[in-house]
Order: C-alpha cells, then sequence, then structure tokens
C-alpha cells in the first residue's frame, strides 16, 4: 500500500508526448496518412473475408478435387457452388462433370462462356435449375441448336441470352433465332380461362435481352421484325428502355459471373492467363483459317438456300408457260379443253 502512493506523484510527472516544442502537438494522424500509397482508397484496405481466402485456396487446387467433386460439394450451399463454376470457368476446367456436380435448383444466373460444356451438359443442368433468369454460352463451340432448344424449353423465366463470340457461336446463334422467337399452340378449351400459358405459347417466352456482339443484318431485322419485345445488345443508359431498365446481366461490358467472385483473389486463376474482358477470347479455341471458310461458306449457302428454290420455281413456271405458247400439242390440249368446256355449258 506505501509503494502505491509513493508511484503517484512520480506519475504525473510521467510525459508520454516525445515532441519537444509543448506548442507544437505531433500531427500522428496526418503523418500515418502522408505514409499512405497515393490513390489508395480506405475501403481498399479491407481485408479479404475467411470464406473468399477458403474459396481461393479450393480453386487453385481444383483440379485436385474434380474426380470427387460430386461427393465433396453435395453439403455446399448455392451461392459456393456458383463461386467455384465461376473458377473452374476460369480456370478452363469447366466440363460437363464439374458443372452437373455443382449444379444447383436456386440459381438463376449460369456463366458457361468459353467453357468445354456440350448440348448434353448445357441441357441436363436446365433441367436442374429451371428458375434461370441470365445465361451466357457465348464462345462454346460445343454447344449446338440443340442445346439451346433444351434451354429454352426447360428455363420458361429465361430473360438475358448471351450467345456469339467465336464462329461456331455465331453460327449456333444464328441457327436457334427460330428456337428463341416465341410461337402459338392450337389449343381448343371451352373457356379461356382453362387455358395454360405453358401450353399456348413455346420459345422463349420471357426472353427481354440478347446480347450478341456481331449479330448479322439478316438476323437483327428478323428479331426486330417477328419479335420487337427482344432488345439486342443493350447500351448502358440512365434512362429506361422501353419502359425497363436495363439489367446488368444484359451489359457486355463485364462477365455474368465476376459479381460472384468479386471479393476472391484474382491469382487463384492469373496462372491459367483468364482475361476478365467478356470479349477475348483464347488461343486454344481460335479455329484455322481452312476452318473459318467452311463454316463462311455453310453459313452463306444455307442463308441463300431460300432465294435459290425461289428461283428454281420461277424457272419452271417460266419454262411451263413457254412450252405452252411455243408447242402445237400444248395449243390443241388447250383448245380441245375450252371446246369441251363450252358443249358442256349449252348443254
Amino acid at each position: 500500500m506505501e509503494k502505491e502512493i509513493a508511484l503517484v506523484p512520480s506519475l504525473k510527472k510521467l510525459n508520454l508526448n516525445s515532441n519537444p516544442n509543448p506548442n507544437r502537438p505531433i500531427k500522428a494522424l496526418s503523418t500515418i496518412t502522408s505514409l499512405r500509397p497515393s490513390g489508395l482508397a480506405t475501403n481498399n484496405l479491407k481485408a479479404p473475408n475467411l470464406l473468399s481466402l477458403c474459396l481461393g485456396v479450393i480453386g487453385k487446387h481444383l483440379e485436385d478435387i474434380i474426380a470427387d467433386l460430386d461427393e465433396i460439394a453435395v453439403g455446399f450451399p448455392a451461392d459456393i457452388k456458383m463461386a467455384l463454376v465461376a473458377i473452374a470457368r476460369r480456370r478452363k476446367l469447366l466440363n460437363d462433370d464439374v458443372l452437373l456436380a455443382l449444379a444447383d435448383s436456386s440459381w438463376e444466373i449460369l456463366d458457361i462462356s468459353g467453357s468445354d460444356v456440350s448440348d448434353f451438359g448445357l441441357a441436363k443442368a436446365a433441367e436442374m435449375c429451371k428458375a434461370l433468369r441470365a445465361v451466357d454460352i457465348s464462345r462454346c463451340d460445343r454447344i449446338t441448336a440443340l442445346g439451346v432448344s433444351e434451354l429454352v424449353e426447360h428455363c420458361r423465366l429465361l430473360e438475358t441470352l448471351r450467345c456469339g463470340g467465336c464462329p461456331r457461336s455465331d453460327s449456333t446463334a444464328r441457327k436457334s433465332l427460330s428456337i428463341l422467337k416465341p410461337k402459338l399452340n392450337d389449343v381448343e378449351e371451352e373457356s379461356w380461362e382453362e387455358l395454360d400459358a405453358t401450353e399456348i405459347a413455346y420459345g422463349a417466352v420471357s426472353l427481354r435481352w440478347l446480347v450478341w456482339p456481331k449479330i448479322d443484318n439478316d438476323s437483327r431485322e428478323s428479331l426486330s421484325t417477328e419479335c420487337p419485345r427482344v432488345v439486342v445488345n443493350p447500351k448502358p443508359t440512365p434512362f429506361d428502355l422501353r419502359g425497363i431498365p436495363v439489367p446488368i446481366e444484359a451489359l457486355p461490358d463485364r462477365a455474368l459471373d465476376d459479381p460472384i467472385v468479386k471479393d476472391i483473389d484474382p491469382k487463384t486463376w492469373a496462372l491459367c492467363g483468364f482475361s476478365t474482358l467478356p470479349s477475348s477470347v483464347s488461343s486454344s479455341t481460335e479455329l484455322s483459317m481452312a476452318e473459318k471458310f467452311r463454316l463462311a461458306f455453310v453459313e452463306r449457302d444455307q442463308r441463300l438456300a431460300p432465294k435459290r428454290a425461289k428461283n428454281a420455281r420461277q424457272h419452271q413456271r417460266r419454262a411451263e408457260r413457254e412450252w405452252v405458247m411455243n408447242s402445237t400439242d400444248a395449243k390443241a390440249i388447250a383448245l380441245a379443253t375450252r371446246a369441251t368446256k363450252s358443249l358442256h355449258s349449252r348443254n
């Protein structure tokens, strides 16, 4: 007790300020602020959360667990599964097996752009995830019009579709135009109250936004004529387009799954050379010049096929008229027919 009383006068004389001039206090806050690197905002100094760190570690070693991914991911929440799909896509590991092992029925977006997912994987995923509102199938060489048909059939709430980006995907988009356009079925009921919307219409009945960077003029004109409510390649604008705000999923300058991995360290997939720009095409998916010419010839041949058929019918009718005008047998048959008709009319 006596020792504590003796320490009181000493503590009163204790000075924690190292500034020799008491009239000029040290500006500690400004000193610390000046040591911060220029251009670095305060919110960027926030440390990543534990979940993002764990996903980053799993993403770096994802190829080691792909074989058992369907058993490992059984108890994962839907957002974790979606993040793993986004990482797998960036690491060029996304295929049918990985997608189906992680697919969840509560998903509303699906980004498989530039992946090895095929028609089978897309069809199975669409059958499982019927609540999808936005899907990106751009730069997918293994997806054809058959896979798009399965997607449209199972996902009746689909509003945004991204396609194109490479020659094969552009060709798939052109062949899928008839699938995307809504059509009506002939249904008979006693009253209109008994009709079901799914029975009346088929096709992409909810589609509003189509992101197709290199859409050809014929396809654009066909969509604007037969399905004017579908907006092709919408631009970001502060105003609503046709009274409807443009959703983030329909903006082509950002990947569809960017918000899902925004808190994950990009080094997780940087070793694979992934670029965050959705328009970039990997050199591994680049087609040879001969393949590009072949696809261009096939597309041109399909586009001109109706015109050739029309010209053939016109030539056939012109040849028949010339035969009737120049052939004596044809004239005799025509006169005999006319005489027979006149005899029948007199009787």
